[in-house]
């Protein structure tokens, strides 16, 4: 490095900056010294403090709009590389000037790596087009779309240099332009046969449940029927699947019809596809959370067709289809201390056990808080439930755990109240519930106050099993990583809103809380 003057190694970091810290460029454009070296030399400069680095996420801001253009004009005029435009000019980074280029000249930014994606045909034309340009040849390479040096390099295939002049075989560029397409058309014929081959082998493994080394071509007429009718679903020809299989198409056509029909008094395969497209649309209006049994439910809800358990149990294995199983999770606790006196247990009963059956609405309502945390943030949810259905009668989101989140989720629940009712309010020993505001509540519209023991979860079961289906369904497993918090909260309300009025219970008959209800004819709510 000694051998390089105070002078030259400035001209080399110059040179650097202009270049938007291209070590290789700048390498290439001044002659020295190697890449290893440069850098050596800008750490020692930065260190004295005679030369800053520019901020690698410049913005366009420290430009005014006249820089601007021109760096565009004369990145669109010149046919130069980004790289060497923003060398000339001396600013801006390569990335910068693209991004200029986009909002400036819509549509302009040259294809800079034109050569690994042009045909041959467009490369030979594109080279005669620049033989016979009139101007500059960085005026022609503006107008095909190409940086020059890429024409420069298409000339001297076509032509044999990079002067001017004439092709030297027309007729011979033409057969060689030929014989590549042959070949290109030859060995995408191949690939195609390749892929052929591949779904075969996963149609004999994943449709008929075969071994890996069957051989498509020793199956029965009726299972080579079975995968081509799945090969033809994919977007295979009929000639092309039958091919594989060594299958005549009078042979295809007689099983073909036979699976229709199926085996007396059986189910065919077109009854099969039926009931896989029932059983598919059903898991999906479903969100994703029932199981098999929710599933044949909501077929049977939705009429017009019947599909047993163990048909949709065996169509949801074959498809990957799974319900959510409840998982358990460390949940948040809201206990503050013994804020007031607290209200005895009036769903414990004397041997211990919990009675959280009701009767009838309004009879026992479960309330509890938990806690959503997502990259975003933390989200809180406080619902009321009544144990007579399941039902969310009312329930409050909100980023804090505060008062006024228990207390409105309670007073949107005391609009479904009846004349006469005194529902039990079973929550856990939260200071939510504890504080004036509730108590005031529960005095006004007559509802009676119950608590869980201290750090006692099964005294208010009901309220986790609801939390566990919940987070289960809408929440675990999920990825929420870009999701606001406000994007969160209308997410969680709108399962809130789909579990009251359309998600299956089965210990309602496979209704939703909000259709048994009508069906009762209790639907006296606001």
């Amino acid at each position: 490095a000694c051998m390089y003057t105070t002078e030259q190694r400035r001209a080399a970091l110059e040179a650097l900056v202009r270049s938007g810290y291209d070590f290789e460029a700048t390498r290439r454009e001044v002659g020295y010294p190697d890449v290893t070296t440069l850098r050596r030399w800008l750490r020692d400069f930065e260190e004295r403090g005679e030369v800053v680095r520019p901020c690698s996420s410049r913005s366009s801001g420290r430009y005014t709009e006249e820089q601007q253009r021109a760096a565009v004009d004369h990145y669109l005029s010149s046919g130069r590389k980004a790289v060497k435009t923003a060398r000339e000019l001396g600013y801006p980074d390569r990335k910068t000037l693209m991004r200029w280029v986009d909002e400036l000249a819509p549509g302009k930014r040259r294809r800079a790596s034109a050569g690994d994606s042009a045909t041959t045909a467009e490369r030979l034309a594109a080279a005669v087009a620049f033989d016979g340009r009139q101007g500059s040849a960085e005026a022609a390479a503006a107008e095909l779309g190409y940086c020059v040096s890429t024409l420069y390099s298409w000339h001297s295939e076509f032509l044999g240099r990079k002067g001017g002049g004439t092709l030297r075989d027309p007729e011979k560029a033409a057969r060689d332009a030929e014989a590549l397409r042959a070949e290109v058309a030859e060995l995408e014929r191949r690939l195609r046969a390749l892929r052929l081959e591949v779904a075969v082998m996963e149609g004999t493994r994943e449709i008929l449940k075969k071994g890996p080394g069957t051989d498509p071509k020793r199956l029965g007429n009726a299972e080579k029927a079975l995968l081509v009718n799945s090969l033809r679903r994919d977007g295979w020809r009929l000639r092309e699947a039958l091919s594989a299989v060594s299958m005549a198409k009078s042979s295809y056509e007689y099983a073909a019809k036979a699976l229709l029909r199926g085996p007396a008094g059986g189910r065919g395969a077109r009854d099969r596809e039926l009931d896989r497209e029932a059983v598919v649309a059903a898991y999906e209006a479903g969100r994703g959370a029932y199981g098999y049994r929710r599933v044949a439910a909501a077929i049977d809800a939705a009429g017009g067709r019947h599909v047993g358990e163990w048909t949709v149990r065996s169509i949801m294995a074959e498809e990957g289809l799974r319900g959510r199983a409840v998982r358990r999770r460390r949940r948040y606790s809201s206990y503050a201390g013994e804020v007031s006196e607290a209200p005895p247990n009036l769903l414990r009963a004397g041997d211990g056990s919990h009675d959280f059956r009701a009767g009838a609405p309004n009879a026992k309502w479960v309330t509890d808080v938990t806690e959503f945390k997502i990259p975003a943030g933390k989200v809180y949810l406080s619902p009321v439930v009544d144990c007579f259905d399941g039902m969310p009668l009312g329930w409050s989101i909100s980023r804090s755990p505060d008062a006024e989140m228990a207390n409105s989720s309670l007073e949107r629940a005391c609009e479904w109240l009846r004349d006469g009712d005194a529902p039990v309010v079973h929550s856990d020993r939260g200071g939510h519930y504890r504080w004036p505001g509730w108590i005031a509540i529960c005095g006004e519209r007559g509802l009676v106050r119950s608590m869980s023991r201290k750090g006692c979860s099964p005294d208010n079961a009901r309220a986790e099993g609801f939390f566990g289906r919940l987070k289960t369904e809408f929440f675990i497993g999920r990825d929420w990583e870009g999701t606001g918090l406000d994007e969160f909260a209308a997410s969680l309300d709108d399962y809130l809103r789909w579990y009251r009025d359309e998600r299956l219970k089965s210990d309602l008959g496979y209704r939703s809380p909000m259709q048994y209800r009508r069906d009762l004819g209790l639907l006296t709510a606001k």
